[in-house]
Parts: C-alpha cells; structure tokens; sequence
C-alpha cells in the first residue's frame, strides 16, 4: 500500500478541524490569520484555504470586516446535530438491515460487543461508538450518506468534548443498553424495528444531555421543548 501524503492545504485544514472539535479555540472566538499563519509556520495562503473549507463545515463564519468566528454552541445547534444525525442514521440503518452480509453482521455484534470492555473508559468508548455508526453507514453503501454522517459526527465531538463531559460517562451505560437493542432488531431484518430502535436511542441521548445543560444552566428551552 502507497503512503498518503497530505499537501500543505490539507495539512492545515486537517489539523485546524482538529484544533476546533478538541475545543482549543472557544466557540464566538476570532481566529485571526496573521496569528495561525505564524503559529502553524505557514504563509496565508493554506490559512485561508483551510478556514474557507471550515466555513463549508459548519465551524467557522467568515464576515467582511470581522473575519473568521467560530460557531456557537447553544440550544438550537444541539437540537440540530441529533436531528441530523437521527434522519442520517436512520438512512443507512434501513438500508444496512437490507443488504447487510452475514459477515458484516457479526462485524456489528462484535464491534457492540467489544464496546462492553470499555463502558468505564469514555474516551475509548467513544472513538468505539464513532466507528460502529459509521460501520453502520458503510454498510449501507450509501457513498453521500456516509460522507454527511461523517461530517455531523465530527460536530458532536465538538458538542461532547465541549460541554457534555459531565454526563457523557453517566450515559454510557444507557447507550451501550440501546446499541444491544439496536443489534437484535438488525438481526431480526426487520427495518421498521431497526427505524425505531434507532429514534429512540437518539432521542434519549438528546434528553439525557438537554436536561443536564438545563439543570447546569448552560441553556435554555421553552415549554415545547424548542429552544
């Protein structure tokens, strides 16, 4: 297998994206191009090539006059992030149960499996638990899909890493409960079970981590639950 190179705009773009998801720059904060470029030991060029790619993302805005924000993490974003990822999710489930090999089966049990060893590991579990709704999404041989997936999943890092530490880990168990749900209406090739094992499991998260940012303070909804 040939080595991967990265060219320099890809480099940076990469490790900026990396920078943002890992919470080393506050949401609302200004990323200034003079400063990155001098950071990262770069001319200004692969600097705003990266930052117009992170503006495509969703993590940046770029204004004239103010340059490049970070977006903010509030209510109406988290709400977002999990109906994305619930409509996604339940695309590619639906069309995993279909075409999914005996093989790939085992793969998932496996993956769900193995995610039992590392329940009292959150990070671990974590990186376990992007790779199994990713496998998801591969297997449904869905090529956009997976790509929109992937994208959205690197929000929720964002989101987890910056304001659901707190309850990710009490979660954990819950969600490792709902992935062996999620295994045996796959098993049973029964889409419709698989559709709403995955609504609910994404529901609850949703719940989980809306009540403990209001119980915090961090944010506020209305009545409906709208933020």
């Amino acid at each position: 297998m040939r080595p991967i190179f990265k060219s320099k705009n890809e480099a940076v773009y990469d490790a900026l994206r990396q920078a943002i998801i890992h919470g080393e720059y506050e949401p609302g904060s200004r990323l200034v191009i003079d400063d990155l470029a001098a950071t990262m030991g770069v001319s200004q060029i692969p600097i705003r090539e990266a930052l117009r790619q992170l503006e495509a993302d969703g993590f940046i805005t770029i204004e004239p006059y103010v340059g490049a924000t970070l977006t903010d993490i509030n209510a109406n974003f988290i709400f977002e992030i999990f109906a994305l990822l619930e409509s996604l999710e339940v695309i590619c489930s639906r069309a995993s149960c279909r075409c999914m090999s005996d093989r790939e089966m085992e793969k998932l049990a496996d993956l769900i499996n193995r995610m039992d060893d590392n329940i009292d590991h959150p990070e671990q579990w974590s990186q376990d638990n992007k790779q199994l709704h990713l496998f998801v999404c591969e297997c449904s041989k869905n090529v956009l899909t997976m790509k929109m997936t992937q994208k959205v999943l690197d929000h929720w890092d964002r989101l987890r890493l910056h304001y659901l530490k707190d309850v990710f880990g009490h979660r954990i168990a819950d969600a490792q409960q709902e992935h062996k749900q999620i295994l045996t209406a796959f098993q049973s090739r029964n889409p419709y079970a698989v559709e709403q094992a995955v609504r609910q499991h994404n529901q609850n998260a949703l719940q989980s981590y809306i009540q403990h940012l209001q119980s915090s303070g961090q944010i506020q909804t209305s009545e409906d639950g709208c933020p």
